[in-house]
């Protein structure tokens, strides 16, 4: 066995790995001992000693022995066990929000543990909240950990002790075998100052003692480094590789006309910002190539990106060609359907609908024009690549707020849009703009538009955040408001992936606040109401008739009420920025002084109030995205933590940002000059989630 490729060695080899852990290890896309060892800690603990009560600091991570000395259970909004741990300096509180019978039972007074925890502020001082612990028995004296331990990313029925020790073995086996195969050519590592690959395993899951924690959770281990650099060139590869497969496909060049677009011009009330212009030359621009357009237009909330997008449907219908345009929710594509249909069924262009609800005759007609292609352009949900949705000569697919489909969604999509062996052209556009770090890297394989100005008229959004605790007084506020003709959004969000309990919660508020305002007009709207009376309560608000829209997160995207001033978002704690950003961009879109409410839950924790901070501060999207990669991570930002293809191993996109530069150069390099290595190193790092760029 040691003298096979650890590739080739299988887990039940290993001590304590039997079929039905085999098949746990298969589900994190574990299949031997080298896929082990590059299943990484994405974190460290210091075990290595106990901590003393009276030292200890919130945000201290630290392993404590001593007695129980009180133990009760506690009622408030959700109840709690809280134990009183006692060791010769001082006592600290443990909490515990879920826990059974037995464990209250076995955790008494006079009990003797061992626990390791975060140190948080609670109400009554310093807590720390469900430790890890294990009861001592009388005169038991357990050592502690002579390495730093570290912490890997598990799935149900993988707990830590577990990994540790079966990591543990593939070190073993590969000190004895060295049989790892570096791809990297040994001048690009000297160049770079980076350890081999073997130094950098070893390094990584077991770092010497000497090495200070904070250093080596903060990404400044050197092995982390070289293997960061590897799994972000693997992804990075990936991406070009799809992007140059791409380019050497077959794509409908359209010619220059103007028979639609001097026309669509003249109508429109306004004139196009200077940004705006920009950004469709330069989609022009590829429009004109007979291969693929793979573009992204970036622009913050309220630049005018449907207009730019109008433009680029024209041109494809100009040149014979139809156009699919995809949005995430029934909401924005019914408000898209609208808008393009006042700017273009004028002109004398067919605009189609259609979404999962369609149903009967009518979306038999509807996939009959577009058989036929009297449809020229269709608006809808993911249903417009369904089973059965067949296009006669699409030439566009436009993605609106594509974030919100998922990074795999995006590049399977391209497969089954080819049509008559043609590949449309490609428009993906966000209002959530994409930092440079991400868009070097999860979009690697699209080119990028940015409409850097919004148009005149737009007023910065004042925002205040304000504790749950001063709902009355935001009420009152909505009041005088409204007394005023303004118009105002309460917007009930949840934590739960729940839009039945959201959706509940709206219906619970708009009750309370038509009766808590009887002189106010109160309007609600949620995801799971019919598509008519959704767009019905729409039209209502627009024109005034109702003055307060209660409403969930379906208003984030496409709503443009020009006279709502004020929006009160409730448990903004539980959003993320850029989400955040997007609900406050539906007010300030007119000349009023706009305010934003942030009404958030006491007590709110220490992520919660920097994020709130960000928005109190700042109406920059491109700030706020930045922020937001920063404190959530890739994986949130994107949308892909489902998809796995962001989700990276041990790369951390915003602390390796100073990577990237040299991650492109050397993927272009590689491609040149060492292209046997490309498809070793993707599947060493994305294995089975390369599918997802490849579908």
């Amino acid at each position: 066995m040691t003298n096979s490729p650890l590739d080739q060695i299988t887990l039940r080899s290993l001590k304590g790995v039997g079929l039905a852990l085999e098949k746990k290890f298969a589900v994190i896309g574990i299949h031997n001992v080298q896929d082990l060892l590059f299943h990484l800690p994405f974190r460290f603990e210091d075990r290595t000693r106990i901590n003393t009560i009276s030292l200890i600091r919130a945000g201290d991570q630290a392993q404590l022995e001593g007695e129980i000395v009180t133990s009760k259970i506690l009622f408030g909004r959700q109840r709690s066990l809280q134990c009183g741990l006692l060791d010769s300096s001082g006592i600290v509180n443990l909490r515990f929000f879920h826990f059974s019978a037995a464990q209250k039972k076995s955790l008494q007074p006079g009990t003797k543990i061992r626990c390791f925890g975060e140190v948080r502020r609670g109400h009554n001082g310093i807590e720390i909240y469900h430790p890890e612990y294990k009861i001592l028995r009388p005169g038991e004296d357990l050592p502690v950990s002579k390495t730093l331990t570290p912490i890997y990313p598990a799935t149900e029925g993988l707990q830590q002790t577990r990994l540790r020790n079966i990591i543990q073995q593939a070190l073993v086996l590969l000190e004895s075998t060295n049989s790892i195969k570096d791809y990297l050519p040994a001048s690009l590592i000297a160049e770079l100052k980076m350890p081999s690959l073997i130094d950098a395993i070893k390094l990584i899951h077991q770092p010497p003692l000497e090495i200070p924690l904070d250093w080596i959770n903060n990404g400044m281990n050197q092995g982390q480094r070289r293997l960061a650099f590897e799994e972000l060139l693997a992804n990075r590869l990936c991406m070009r590789r799809f992007k140059l497969q791409s380019n050497q496909q077959n794509a409908p060049a359209f010619n220059d006309s103007d028979k639609l677009l001097s026309p669509f011009l003249k109508q429109l009330p306004f004139k196009l910002t200077n940004g705006q212009q920009k950004a469709f030359l330069e989609i022009e621009q590829d429009l004109n190539q007979s291969h693929p357009m793979l573009r992204m237009l970036q622009g913050d909330v309220g630049s005018g990106k449907t207009v730019v997008a109008a433009l680029s449907c024209l041109k494809a219908i100009e040149n014979s060609h139809q156009v699919a345009l995809m949005a995430p929710t029934e909401l924005l594509a019914e408000q898209h359907h609208i808008n393009f249909c006042q700017w273009l069924e004028p002109l004398g262009i067919n605009v189609g609908w259609l979404s999962g609800k369609s149903k009967g005759s009518l979306r038999s007609q509807q996939l009959e024009s577009l058989e036929d292609g009297s449809c020229q352009l269709l608006i809808g949900t993911h249903a417009l690549f369904q089973e059965g949705v067949n296009y006669k000569r699409l030439g566009l697919i436009i993605i609106d707020e594509q974030h919100r489909f998922g990074v795999h969604q995006r590049l399977a999509l391209r497969e089954k849009a080819t049509v008559n062996k043609l590949s449309p052209h490609q428009l993906v556009m966000t209002a959530t703009p994409i930092p440079r770090t991400l868009a070097m890297s999860a979009y690697a394989d699209l080119d990028c538009t940015i409409i850097d100005e919004l148009p005149p008229g737009r007023t910065p959004v004042n925002t205040a955040v304000i504790s749950s605790e001063r709902r009355e007084s935001v009420t009152e506020r909505i009041e005088k408001s409204c007394a005023n003709n303004n118009q105002a959004y309460w917007v009930c969000t949840l934590i739960e992936e729940s839009e039945t309990l959201q959706c509940q919660a709206a219906e619970v508020t708009a009750e309370q606040l038509t009766i808590q305002l009887p002189n106010i007009r109160v309007g609600l709207i949620h995801g799971r109401m019919k598509p008519k009376e959704k767009s019905d309560t729409m039209e209502q608000f627009k024109s005034g008739d109702i003055q307060l829209l209660v409403a969930t997160t379906v208003i984030e995207v496409g709503v443009d009420v020009p006279n709502a001033s004020l929006m009160v978002i409730e448990n903004p704690e539980r959003l993320g920025l850029a989400q955040l950003h997007q609900l406050r961009g539906r007010i300030g879109r007119g000349p009023l002084q706009s305010h934003c409410i942030l009404l958030y839950q006491t007590p709110l924790s220490d992520a919660g109030k920097q994020r709130l901070g960000v928005m109190r501060k700042s109406n920059d999207g491109f700030y706020i995205a930045e922020k937001d990669l920063e404190l959530r991570g890739p994986g949130q930002v994107l949308g892909t933590q489902q998809t796995g293809l962001m989700s990276f191993k041990i790369a951390d996109i915003g602390r390796d940002s100073s990577l990237l530069d040299s991650v492109r150069d050397t993927s272009e390099q590689i491609m040149q000059l060492h292209p046997e290595i490309i498809d070793p190193l993707i599947q060493r790092w994305l294995g089975d989630r390369v599918n997802y760029v490849n579908v």
